[in-house]
């Protein structure tokens, strides 16, 4: 067995150096970078002094790292969406949580390990390793809540609040993270529908759990995306604070102009650009074209016109949506690559419709083009289809950070002491 040096000694250099200077300096190439720092291979030991070395010969000379703003942990992280919006607000990412192989593969890509803890399942992951932080984000997914036995653990004198009501549940992990770190603030994500699953008896049990147990000072708004980017998308935002702010979802600046979906399509006038992560995968820069495969076959555009005639016949609402660079388009599903039939682009000449390719579904979740996509088309079309809308939680980030400093300002006399981060 090879033997390696410590990884965070990769991570140290990576906060000063691009893969690619530590790839001329330790002899390698910068897909082995890549690899060691996303630990599919250790970094050998043989590379450890050149490593320490680059470091000596920069930090004598730098100053002491900034401390960021704040700091927050990704829960259900997907692929970095919601991390996005606060990073860009001045926040460092302590902690990831993301079980799904090929998503971690995508956010690992585009945000690397260094600096923090990335855990696979949350489920068995004890609060009390997590790192100190100052805000809690996760898009936990819906379940339902079973309040069974309840009334017969209370008969008992055995305590029921949420460790009872949610046990079993993703957001029961969420409300004893919460319980055990008492960040200064939290955002939660989650579909429209929470607000009606299990008869409203779920999204009841969650507001109880964060405002009468966990004290915290709760407040929602179910947001549509298409106020930033051409896409009809509700979800709901669930933010709280740790003591009573004048924070107020009415402070939401909603571009009132919505933008069409030609902003986000490829630009067939010979103005594309030409992505090097990308390269002709989406599109074609030689023809100026989208690539044909995106391009329904003749049996499926068939089917779908079938499908849609004989719901349309029995008075149904179900087909295709087909869209033009004015539209505004449904909701991107995590289903998209079966058919892609919510969303389907109109072509010239009579030809068929085509889907959107993954790079223009990352713009139109608000990814910008330097969003790798290291991914197959069918995973990251679940991953987009599964992801939020950047510029709404960029845009939630701007008024709840600054309620969150108020918080810190009044907690650093060590209230909220900050555990080192590990790799």
């Amino acid at each position: 067995m090879t033997a390696v040096a410590p990884l965070n000694l990769l991570a140290e250099a990576l906060k000063f150096y691009t893969q690619g200077e530590i790839a001329e300096r330790v002899g390698k190439n910068v897909r082995t970078i890549r690899r060691w720092e996303s630990e599919k291979a250790g970094c050998p030991v043989i590379a450890e002094a050149a490593l320490r070395e680059l470091l000596a010969e920069r930090m004598h000379r730098l100053p002491a790292p900034a401390r960021p703003e704040f700091t927050f942990i990704d829960l259900f992280a997907g692929i970095g969406g919601i991390r996005r919006g606060f990073e860009a607000h001045g926040g460092e990412c302590a902690f990831t949580s993301e079980w799904n192989d090929f998503s971690k593969k995508t956010y690992i890509e585009n945000f690397g390990v260094a600096g923090h803890h990335f855990v696979g399942d949350i489920v068995p992951f004890p609060a009390d390793a997590i790192p100190s932080h100052d805000v809690l984000l996760a898009g936990f997914p819906c379940q339902p809540f079973s309040i069974a036995g309840v009334s017969k653990k209370n008969s008992l004198g055995r305590p029921h609040g949420f460790e009872c009501t949610t046990q079993g549940t993703l957001f029961y992990d969420v409300a004893r993270i919460i319980d055990a770190k008492r960040p200064a603030a939290f955002l939660l994500e989650n579909v429209k529908n929470l607000l009606s699953h299990d008869k409203g008896n779920t999204f009841k049990t969650i507001l109880s759990v964060l405002r009468d147990e966990l004290k915290y000072d709760v407040h929602y708004r179910v947001i549509d995306g298409q106020h930033f980017t051409p896409q009809h998308r509700e979800r709901i935002v669930i933010v709280g604070f740790r003591e009573a702010t004048d924070f107020t979802f009415n402070d939401l600046l909603l571009p009132s102009a919505k933008p069409r979906l030609g902003s986000i399509l490829h630009k067939t006038d010979g103005t594309e650009p030409f992505l090097e992560h990308d390269q002709d995968r989406f599109f074609d820069h030689g023809s100026a074209k989208v690539q044909s495969k995106y391009t329904l076959t003749p049996k499926l555009w068939e089917y779908l016109q079938a499908y849609a005639d004989k719901h349309r016949a029995a008075g149904n609402g179900f087909g295709f949506g087909l869209v033009t660079p004015e539209s505004v388009t449904r909701t991107l599903s995590a289903r998209y690559f079966k058919d892609g039939s919510e969303i389907l682009v109109a072509q010239d000449s009579g030809r068929r419709p085509r889907r959107l390719t993954p790079r223009e579904c990352a713009r139109l979740m608000g990814f910008p083009d330097s969003f790798v996509i290291p991914v197959s088309d069918t995973q990251s079309y679940r991953q987009f289809g599964n992801s939020v809308v950047v510029p709404v939680m960029q845009e939630v980030a701007r008024i709840m950070i600054p309620r969150v400093k108020t918080l810190l300002g009044k907690s650093r006399d060590g209230a909220q002491q900050r555990l080192p981060l590990i790799v």
